[in-house]
Parts: C-alpha cells; structure tokens; sequence
C-alpha cells in the first residue's frame, strides 16, 4: 500500500504531459497535512493534491470534492502569496527515491523572476511539503521539524534545503548482479521479500513479494536458503523488472478485496494472490491513486474534524452500556423474590412452631413436594413480624423488576440510537454533515446549544440518486433527515428501505405514481446497504415497502420506526459502485 520510488516515477510522467507549463489558479489546504493545488492549462485544468500525511503521502490529480476551513491555515496563505499565478515549468525526481521537486517560475515582491521549488517528500511518518526559495532557503514547510525533533535533518524557515539522508539501497536500473546476491546472502536471516524491500530502492512491499513468488515459487524462503536456480530466477525477474521501468510499459494495477474495497496498487500486473482477490488495469495512476485513497482520506480527515464529538459519542455509549449492564444484574437478582414470598407464607402456616428469638427453622416446603427448607429468621422479631418482613422484601422485589424492565428497555433504545448516530458519524464526509449531527444530538439534549442567537442550524439535503431506470432515489444523513424524509417529504405509495436489523439511513424511492422494476429496487437496496453500518459486509439484508406501511413510535428517538407487510433483498454492498459513484 506505498507509494514506491518506481510508481511515483510512471506517475510524474504521467502527470507532467499536462502540468509543465500550466499556471496555479487556486490553493488550498483541507487539512492540516494536505494540499489542493488548483491548475490551468491549454485546453483543460485539473486539481493536484498534494499529502504529507504518515498514512497516506502521495502526489496525484484529485477529483474528490472536499470542504475548506472557511480560514485558511498560514501555510496555505503563504503558499498563495508566492505561488499564486506562478507557472509550473519542471517535475524532477531524484533517482527512484520518493522525492518530486515542483519547480514554479514566478516574480518575486521586486518584479524579479524566480523560480521557487515546492519539495514534496513521500517519506512515511518524516513525509513533508517544502516551499524553497530561488536562493534554495527554505520559506517554509508544512512540517517545521526542529533541533529537538530529529538531530539528523532540520526543516526551518531561512535554514539552508538539504536532500533527505539516503537509505544505502542499491540502484534497481542498474544492479551489479554479483554484488547484488552477495549482499543478500551475506543480509539479515530475513524472508527474500523482506530482504528484497531492504536492499532495493524504488519497490514497494507488493512488488517484492511479486519478484519472490516468481523466484521461489511462492516460498518466500530468507535470502541465505537461496539455491542457484532460485538465485537465477531472481535475478531474471529484477532484470524484467528493470527492463519495464526503462521501457516505460508500466501500467497502473489495483488490487481488489472480494468486497469491492481496493486492497493494493503498483504498476505491474500481479499473481501473488492468485484467486482470492481481483487485480484491475486502471485508466491512468492517477485515477488509481484518487480513488484508492479518496475513500479512506476522506475518513481519516473527517475523524479529526470530529474527533471530540467521537469522542462524547464512543464514552457516551461505555456509559450506558455498563449502566444496562448493572441493571441486567440487578433484575436477574430480582428474579428470586418468589422464594421471599414462600418463606413469608411458611412463617404463617407454622406459626405455632416458631418461637420469638429463634435465628433460623427447618419447615417442609408445601410448594416443593414437602421437601425441608431452612429460613432464616431475625430473632428479634415475632414469627409474624419476620413473615410481613419477607413479604415486604417481596413486594419491592416485584416493583424493581417491573421498574427495570421498563429502565432497561428505555435504556436498550437509548443505546440503540446513540450507535446508529456512531453509525452516521463514522460515514460523515462533509462538515455539514457534522455539524448537522451535532445539532441533532443538541435537540436531543445530549450537547448543549453553541450557536449565537442569530445564527441558523445548518439545513442540509438528502444524498440523491438516480436509478439506471430514471428513478429518483434519496437517502439520509442524520437521523432527524430520516425522519424527515420517511413522514414528510414522502408519499405514501414510494418506496422505503432499510437494513434488516442493521442500523442505516432511510433510503426513498420517489415512485411519483409509477410502477418500480426489479432493477430500481435492487439498486434501492444497494444504496440503502451501502449507506449503513453493513457497508463491507459481503451480504445484507434490505427490508423494504411502502411508506404507508412505516410507522413511527410514540414518544421514540429520531429514526426509529417501525413497519409491516415487507419484503427482503439480499445485496452485495460492493455492488454500489458498479451503478453509482462513492
């Protein structure tokens, strides 16, 4: 899953067919890490993010919509002030190391030109983005890293750029053979691939188990077991391997998990996984990239916008749980109040035989085929004032069930509707959709109310789709939106769906009167899969039926409803993006 020295080169070709010599319109950062440099060029324009993320580094063409702090970070600002207008005029990368300089010919505040380098390090957690002066100082970094932060290399405004230190890997388009196996066999005691990955520059983890598999024959045995007909088809494949990559007949490969989530990529066709997953040739690697990435990007910047309503969401949820789970306790205790009731009825049947000051009495159990039963006593009551005590003990025994009963059931909905708002938080993408999940959970009393006086909750609308038959489909953000959109916005005779026992959002087939074919229903219930907690589960069950049918309970938490006279699809969530984009 990196971006390797090999890839990022194919990719910089690729993109600089278009880039040398457009000019920056727009830039932007939505987040703390990332870039969004907006382009134009004869004949077109494009976007190029650019990420120092740890997780996810990378330089590519994005078409992902993403939302903007409304105040732009400095470093954003101060790329705007040098960059904006300036024209892209180089893309250089250093051997096959994760390294692209942007070079941008611009004036500087004199009306001298200049040419300012943007250094984009694709370096895993030490990845960063570097704005470098025409006298190759450094203006900043998206990433300032300090003396105290890393003695090795500093990254500070007005301190001389200097490259990142080399790995010591050897060059992979241009290997001393000899010298090549003799490092490996005098390496570490590690798995070929492993050593693979320690000793070439320019590969990913992908690419060095491919070469192993084709070397070992799926072995994958260390480095110092190789025989000479293993060392030989080592050899051959790196030497293919080099031979492709100076050929430029690398092509864009990802792989993908049965449920439709994109598990790899590299730049050469695999068969390491052979039928378990399905390798696809993509349209370019930028596309590739994009839409590896937009999936798991978007959610890892929408967690940290909404880390602390996660946060009140997850302990919110710890806390009724272990309050249920005190209450479950306490009920199973209460089940035992009928042995209360029995000892008070035998103090009263033997009442003769029981004596004031007695601690304990054997009596038969009339209810138990006459069989003995110790009960304890307080012997500072009288028999009869021990049996009213076990009754009184009874009585409120029975009030504490029927009491928790109803707590317990008041508090599994509670529960229940605190994840399904867990469920909605974590498939958020937009601030909007946020915000408006925090001012729903501000109208249910959980949060209180930051908003000035004048200022408006945020309205927002349904996701819609269309069905390959033309048909209008909508679906939920929030719970209140479900409700809205199930009672409000619908008629009677469209369509609801939902997943079966699964929390989701409601998804509405607009019918406006006419009939649905099968078609529009599976793809309702596809989005309505996709749409839910289920969404990488390979099988969901979707009920479905008319709006009249859906109901919603007195006095119940947003989005809970209930429904009759349904019927159930069976979806593949994967399936989503073979009729609608993510």
């Amino acid at each position: 899953m990196a971006l390797d020295g090999i890839t990022l080169s194919m990719l910089k070709n690729e993109m600089a067919e278009k880039l040398i010599g457009a000019r920056v319109d727009k830039i932007h950062q939505p987040s703390k890490e990332e870039l969004i440099i907006s382009l134009r060029w004869n004949g077109g324009n494009g976007k190029l993010l650019v990420s120092a993320s740890a997780s996810a580094p990378r330089i590519h063409f994005t078409e992902a919509q993403v939302d903007n702090p409304k105040a732009p970070p400095m470093f954003c600002m101060l790329m705007r002030k040098h960059l904006s207008g300036a024209k892209l005029v180089a893309m250089e990368q250093f051997g096959l190391e994760r390294l692209i300089h942007l070079s941008f010919a611009t004036y500087n505040e004199l009306g001298d030109p200049v040419i300012l380098k943007l250094a984009v390090e694709i370096m895993g957690r030490h990845s960063n983005i570097i704005l470098i002066g025409n006298d190759g100082k450094i203006i900043d970094a998206i990433k300032r890293v300090t003396a105290d932060m890393s003695s090795v290399r500093q990254v500070m405004p007005g301190m001389t750029y200097v490259f990142p230190p080399s790995q010591n890997k050897m060059n992979t388009l241009d290997l001393d053979y000899m010298a090549f196996i003799e490092r490996l066999k005098n390496g570490r005691d590690v798995p070929l691939s492993k050593a693979l990955m320690e000793t070439l520059d320019g590969v990913s983890p992908i690419v060095c188990r491919e070469i192993s598999d084709l070397a070992t024959a799926g072995l994958d045995t260390t480095a110092r077991e190789l025989s000479n007909d293993e060392c030989e088809k080592l050899v051959g494949a790196v030497e293919n391997l080099a031979e492709k990559v100076k050929n430029g007949d690398g092509k864009p490969y990802a792989v993908i998990e049965e449920n439709g989530h994109p598990l790899d990529f590299t730049f050469m066709e695999v068969k390491q996984y052979g039928d378990s997953m399905t390798v696809k040739e993509a349209e370019s690697f930028s596309v590739m990239l994009d839409k590896f990435y937009s999936d798991r990007s978007g959610a890892d910047r929408m967690k940290q916008r909404s880390g602390d309503l996660f946060r009140f969401v997850v302990n919110l949820a710890d806390r009724l749980s272990r309050k249920l789970d005190i209450q479950r306790q306490e009920l199973a205790r209460s089940t035992e109040r009928d042995s209360l009731r029995v000892k008070g009825e035998l103090i009263h049947a033997n009442i003769r035989m029981i004596e004031k000051g007695m601690s304990s009495v054997i009596l038969e159990n009339y209810y138990d085929n006459n069989s003995p039963m110790e009960v304890k006593l307080d012997p500072r009551l009288s028999p009869n004032q021990n049996a009213q005590h076990y009754f009184s003990e009874y009585r409120k025994a029975d009030t504490a069930e029927r009491m928790l009963k109803k707590l317990i059931e008041k508090g599994e909905a509670e529960l229940s509707y605190i994840e399904s708002v867990f469920d909605l938080l974590s498939r958020a993408r937009t601030d909007d959709e946020i915000v408006s999940i925090r001012d729903e959970l501000v109208s249910q009393g959980y949060l209180k109310n930051h908003r000035q006086k004048n200022q408006k909750p945020i309205k927002i609308a349904p996701k819609e789709y269309i069905s390959t038959d033309g048909f209008r489909i909508l679906c939920g953000r929030n719970n209140l939106q479900n409700d809205k959109l199930t009672f409000k916005d619908s008629r009677k005779n469209d369509i609801w769906f939902h997943t079966q026992k699964i929390h989701g959002s409601h998804t509405i087939i607009i019918t406006e009167g006419r009939e649905v074919p099968p078609s529009t229903l599976e793809q309702a219930a596809l989005i309505a899969a996709y749409n839910s907690k289920a969404r990488d589960s390979s099988l969901v069950p979707v009920d479905y039926t008319e709006i009249k049918n859906v109901k919603k309970p007195s006095g119940a938490a947003p989005g809970k409803v209930i429904y009759e006279h349904y019927k159930t699809a069976y979806v593949r969530p994967a399936q989503f993006e073979n009729y609608f984009e993510k």
